[in-house]
């Protein structure tokens, strides 16, 4: 205001060229001076959102929003620091990926130990697995490109006829192999690590996600043997093989006509418990200035089965909603509003389902437990109990049911409380 008066005043002792000029200056000066103030101000608080976002799902996390574990994390380091093969299996969305990453970081700073992390999602093939095992090795155990074409000489020369990279060097490196050379020497890939780990004097660790996905490569079997028959002898590298789908994981590793059976340590995860929950989620909200009572902490993990994804999802929306203090009702508000978001992805999962395995998620969300029984049978129409089995099979392949110990139950707790509310009750 004063700088406006100013020039007011001072427009009585210029020409009207020149006060037309300076008043011109003046107004550009206080536009952009307001955007820059307003544009700052808007990044400021997307940049204070995100950086108080408590809560994390749906992306692996290794930091501060890994909550737990801390027997698995301890077991996990020991078998990585002494060499131990070990095989991860729980349901998708239990945080596998986390895990490894969390220890990951704790080893980080010992340098003699590289840690490869390959990631089967989307190899479909031997030949692709092969090729992006020897790409990640190449990127991984070394530090300039004049080394990186120095191994693949001396491990892979007969394989590799081409190396390309990118703008980024190392980190952008791809290679075309000789499929003839590596069908039939398929041990100079699955020894590279070892001869690589040799030649370095250090220890390497090789952590393959969705590894349940060589089931889907051609003969399998043999594919599996192969491995199996390389990797055994090694001493400087060890593996560490997880993945989301917990049947086939356990069909690799538990059955002993399995070439991958007795391979290494099984770690089953267990879901976190209720108490733990409790505790990490009151201590986000209080860390970002908001407040919870354990009783509605405890609520959100209750809600949820202990889902570690759901609490998580189920915890950030309920800091979303939530000023000052978070109360029951806020609870219950973001729960509906998260099973109302994906109610379109349920009644397609349903629909897809036959009406007899229809009636056995009606059996078991309504806590049946002998779903066998000629009287189960009977009031769900289940058909018969062979047909019960085929039916439970079925489900576990599709990956609504999870069967441990005799015990079956939903894989997805939120898919439980919507048939329960709103589809088998019309």
């Amino acid at each position: 205001m004063i700088s406006l008066l100013y020039c007011i005043q001072l427009g009585k002792h210029l020409s009207h060229t020149t006060y037309i000029f300076v008043t011109y200056i003046f107004v550009t000066y206080i536009f952009v001076t307001y955007i820059f103030v307003t544009f700052s101000e808007f990044h400021y608080l997307i940049f204070m959102n995100e950086r108080q976002t408590p809560f994390t799902f749906g992306k692996v996390t290794a930091k501060i929003e890994f909550t737990n574990r801390i027997l698995e994390r301890e077991q996990l380091k020991s078998n990585f620091i002494s060499g131990n093969n070990t095989i991860i299996i729980s349901p998708r969305r239990w945080g596998k990926s986390s895990l490894v990453k969390r220890v990951i970081l704790d080893l980080k700073p010992k340098k003699n130990v590289k840690i490869i992390s390959l990631d089967l999602f989307n190899i479909k093939s031997e030949e692709e697995f092969y090729q992006h095992l020897a790409t990640e090795l190449l990127k991984s155990t070394a530090s300039k490109m004049e080394e990186l074409f120095a191994n693949a000489k001396q491990f892979l020369g007969n394989l590799i006829p081409k190396i390309s990279f990118g703008t980024e060097a190392i980190n952008d490196v791809s290679i075309s192999m000789n499929w003839n050379q590596v069908i039939h020497n398929p041990s100079d890939v699955l020894d590279f690590a070892e001869k690589i780990a040799i030649k370095n004097k250090c220890k390497i660790i090789i952590c393959i996600d969705e590894f349940q996905n060589i089931s889907d490569f051609s003969n399998p079997i043999a594919f599996q043997k192969k491995l199996r028959a390389r990797w055994q002898h090694h001493e400087h590298v060890s593996y560490c093989l997880y993945g989301s789908k917990r049947h086939m994981m356990i069909e690799l590793f538990s059955s002993n006509s399995m070439p991958f059976y007795k391979f290494g340590e099984l770690i089953f995860l267990e879901k976190i418990k209720t108490t733990d929950w409790v505790k990490f989620i009151t201590k986000r909200f209080k860390d970002t200035d908001k407040s919870i009572e354990k009783n509605q902490a405890k609520s959100i993990a209750i809600l949820v089965e202990n889902h570690p994804y759901y609490v998580q999802q189920l915890a950030q929306q309920c800091w979303l909603r939530t000023k000052n203090k978070c109360n029951e009702d806020i609870v219950l508000e973001a729960f509906e509003s998260i099973t109302m978001q994906l109610s379109l992805l349920f009644q397609n999962i349903t629909d897809a389902l036959t009406v007899n395995q229809t009636n056995y998620l009606k059996a078991l969300a309504n806590e049946e437990t002998k779903l066998s029984s000629k009287h189960i049978i009977s009031k769900y129409k289940l058909g018969t109990s062979a047909n019960v089995n085929r039916m439970k099979k079925a489900l576990e392949s599709k990956e609504i049911i999870d069967i441990t110990s005799n015990q079956i139950n939903f894989l997805d707790p939120v898919y439980k409380s919507w048939l329960k509310k709103y589809y088998f009750t019309t």
